[in-house]
């Protein structure tokens, strides 16, 4: 233990700078990913409240199962950075080959049950007329399942190799490229004629389709991969590792269904109260959701170091990079918290010119900044756990506080309690601090028990 506290001061500075330069391209490729989602919003908002309520409500079941797809390719990280860390290019060769396939799957299936279960929103008490500009915008948003797919596949065996910064730079340069196509189609300039949330939706499609292109040739041609150029081969699949990545993915696909989906549910709640409401909503989580994806990029480092460190069967310093990330978090979301709290008035403005929707907007966004510093603890935790292939206690976990606690007293301050909106979001206020804690507690003790283990 002594070896380890003057280890962790002693190179406290370099694990820092190890972690911002891993981190940061992937922070800025996840708000790259998210400003797709943030640009959308943004640019339909000046239409009304109505196309903005449709967004949100299409967006909870796209999101949904985009995130299980994401938390599945997930599994090819730590993965591919364990077999990194012990020099393995065989191994990670491999591993790129199979999550092709599992992941070009995944995107098939995905696409499969979105496009069947759209039709479920006139089940979920919504308004009618929010449905209706919700579902087409839906369908056209669901053929950019499998790109995706396939761009995560991609990008996340990068990271494996701690290469993060062309994936950000291909995110940011398809994001240009989606914000000038929605000015196109959802305006009509050109010559084409206005096609309002729809456009959104193709402008979306095709910016997904190029992203995935882009990604799949930076892979196949970069000199960085040329060693693992025959995981682009087709066929002699092994069971074996695919039970092995399906085994990580899996849980790690439900740890985002049990997350994403009680924000989702959230959603469906909000409804409830009305239209207003729910593109109040929308903007807040919209915002919310920013400084989460940038925290995920923290996560991802987390899952990478923790891979390598693992790798080498290095514990102590294993654990020096985790605390690191951590502190980065902390501080990163304390700043979120202020921005949003200070500018709660001026960043719905940003969205839409209607006053009922602000003042309700506003008062989600002082919730959103209490829970920033729990929702980037939990993400980083989740994150590190991974990174020690440990992901079905966790899963666990996540359901029980967003499903047993965080939904029941949502629904009960919100509805019972008359609260509205805000109980909803106190609701999920709580998880989140409830989650964060138990998480973090369990990457604690984990790796104290790996310090004994190796005898450090």
């Amino acid at each position: 233990m002594i070896h380890f506290i003057f280890m962790t001061k002693q190179n406290y500075i370099e694990h820092l700078k190890n972690n911002f330069f891993l981190a940061y391209p992937v922070m800025l490729s996840q708000l790259g990913h998210m400003m797709v989602n943030v640009a959308d919003s943004l640019m339909v908002g000046q239409l009304g409240a109505l196309p903005l309520a449709g967004a949100s409500l299409a967006n909870v079941i796209f999101h949904l199962l985009l995130m299980f797809g994401i938390g599945v390719s997930y599994a090819i990280t730590p993965l591919v950075a364990a077999a990194d860390g012990a020099r393995d290019t065989n191994k990670s060769t491999e591993l790129l080959k199979h999550a092709i396939l599992i992941n070009t799957l995944a995107g098939v299936f995905l696409f499969t049950v979105v496009s069947i279960g759209g039709q479920g929103l006139y089940y979920l008490n919504q308004p009618k007329d929010v449905v209706e500009k919700a579902l087409p915008y839906l369908n056209i948003i669901t053929l950019s399942m499998i790109p995706l797919m396939l761009f995560q596949t991609f990008r996340q065996f990068a990271e494996g190799l701690s290469l993060t910064r062309q994936a950000m730079i291909i995110v940011i340069g398809s994001n240009i490229i989606n914000v000038a196509l929605n000015y196109i189609f959802i305006y009509g300039k050109l010559g084409l004629e206005p096609m309002g949330l729809n456009g959104a939706g193709w402008a979306s499609f095709i910016a997904r389709v190029i992203l995935a292109l882009w990604m799949a040739l930076y892979i196949y041609k970069g000199k960085s991969f040329i060693p693992y150029r025959k995981g682009f081969a087709i066929g002699r699949y092994s069971k074996l590792l695919i039970r092995k990545i399906l085994s990580l993915g899996l849980p790690a696909g439900f740890q985002f269904i049990f997350e994403v989906g009680a924000f989702g549910f959230a959603v469906i709640m909000i409804g409830w109260i009305g239209t207003e409401a729910l593109a109040a909503h929308q903007i807040a989580i919209n915002l919310a959701s920013i400084s989460y994806m940038m925290a995920s990029g923290l996560s991802a480092a987390a899952t990478i170091r923790v891979g390598n460190q693992l790798g080498v069967k290095d514990i102590p310093s294993l654990r020096a990079a985790a605390f690191t990330i951590y502190g980065m978090v902390v501080a990163f979301m304390a700043v979120c918290a202020a921005a949003f709290i200070t500018g709660r008035y001026f960043l719905p403005s940003l969205y839409i010119d209607d006053n009922q929707v602000i003042q309700t907007a506003s008062s989600l966004l002082i919730i959103a900044g209490f829970f920033q510093i729990s929702d980037g603890v939990q993400v980083v935790s989740l994150g590190a756990l991974r990174g020690l292939a440990d992901v079905k206690i966790p899963t666990a976990l996540t359901f029980i506080a967003y499903w047993v606690l965080a939904l029941p007293m949502g629904y009960f301050l919100g509805f019972e309690l008359e609260m509205g909106a805000q109980g909803v979001w106190y609701g999920l206020l709580i998880g989140l601090s409830i989650v964060a804690v138990v998480m973090f507690w369990r990457f604690n003790h984990l790796t104290k028990q790996l310090l004994v283990k190796h005898h450090l």
